[in-house]
């Protein structure tokens, strides 16, 4: 399916202070139209307030934020074309399912045959048909994130806001309504911004991802393009596992890996440069002691039901390794790894390994 390629936001140099604190700190991206966007990072990375800031419940201090062009800075919150699901969903206690959803309708003053139709309608996308007279108190916690979702998308705005909507849901029920959201997004073509700390959200759900950490912005991509070339030491740690390992690059298409010339397919650096490699657990393959380009020893093997997950230990040094073949702490082996999974990345003072 050809993307889209239209911009509905586009913010701009924007910053925000706490005190003294900088939260945002000079920040430009863009979000198309119909896409799902993901703000992905740990806590305090400023994720919450960014999405604050474009729903009009903070306050930039300096930037811009345009919707379709024209700026949001001016337009109160509630005057928005944008709809926020927030983590504790924020229900009527004192509504039914019905009411809870109808809410924002009877505001706008809309005829009842209308409302009744919109709100039937949206039962039926989050899949809570028949439950119009039930308390929202008595729902589970997946029913009652589905009426907030109702109650937000009924009045179809051009742009969804989810503030870590998941985040009380046990596991199981986390992994059936990410794909839910997915689905929802794509049937109703609205334009969703998601935030969370969650990795495995935002590589499942997501056609585009920010990642953000200290206010700025570490990479933008897709799922694939983030995990596959993580353009800093950061990026490469916060999605998914990485053996992050200082380097030397010897010339073009070769490193320096633990003293020894490793082949890889990078281009562009200074001889003898100091760099970062990044591999990945999955991409390193176990041989016998000897074969491979470094020896080492195993320290512990764990059982994770797909993969063992193993920890060799070379030189002093420690690799994590996932395989789905057994082997034992203590055994010998050899490691290899293929040129095309060495990814070599420039040092970078602001992104140290973590």
């Amino acid at each position: 399916m050809k993307k889209n390629t239209e911009k509905i936001i586009q913010v701009s140099n924007l910053v925000k202070h706490y005190g003294d604190k900088t939260i945002i700190d000079e920040i430009n991206f863009s979000i198309r139209t119909n896409e799902f966007l993901t703000i992905l990072g740990p806590s305090g990375c400023g994720k919450t307030t960014l999405l604050r800031m474009i729903g009009g419940f903070e306050t930039p201090d300096s930037g811009d934020i345009l919707f379709e062009g024209r700026t949001l800075l001016t337009i109160p919150a509630n005057k928005r074309p944008i709809n926020t699901v927030f983590q504790k969903y924020a229900l009527f206690p004192h509504l039914n399912v019905y009411d809870n959803v109808a809410f924002g309708l009877k505001i706008q003053k809309k005829f009842k045959d209308e409302i009744d139709r919109l709100v039937q309608e949206m039962l039926r996308m989050v899949n809570l048909q028949g439950h119009e007279q039930r308390d929202v108190n008595s729902l589970s916690g997946g029913e009652q994130q589905r009426v907030a979702i109702a109650r937000a998308l009924v009045n179809h705005p051009q742009v969804l806001l989810l503030d870590e909507p998941l985040g009380a849901l046990d596991l199981k029920l986390r992994k059936n309504m990410q794909l839910e959201l997915k689905n929802l997004q794509k049937k109703t073509g609205i334009t969703f911004i998601y935030v969370t700390h969650d990795q495995e959200e935002a590589m499942t759900m997501s056609d585009t991802i920010i990642i953000m950490n200290h206010g700025r912005i570490q990479q933008i991509g897709s799922p694939v393009d983030i995990y596959n070339e993580p353009r800093n030491a950061f990026a490469a740690d916060f999605i998914g596992e990485s053996n992050i390992l200082e380097a030397i690059m010897l010339k073009d298409c070769l490193v320096k890996l633990q003293n020894v010339a490793v082949p890889c397919v990078d281009t562009g650096f200074a001889e003898n440069e100091a760099v970062l490699s990044v591999i990945r657990p999955e991409d390193i393959e176990i041989l016998p002691p000897g074969v491979g380009f470094l020896d080492g020893k195993i320290e512990t093997v764990t059982f994770l039901g797909m993969h063992y997950e193993i920890v060799m230990t070379c030189q002093g040094i420690n690799w994590l390794i996932h395989t789905t073949r057994e082997f034992f702490a203590g055994d010998p082996i050899s490691i290899q790894v293929d040129p095309n999974n060495i990814h070599i990345m420039k040092k970078d003072n602001d992104h140290e390994i973590i």
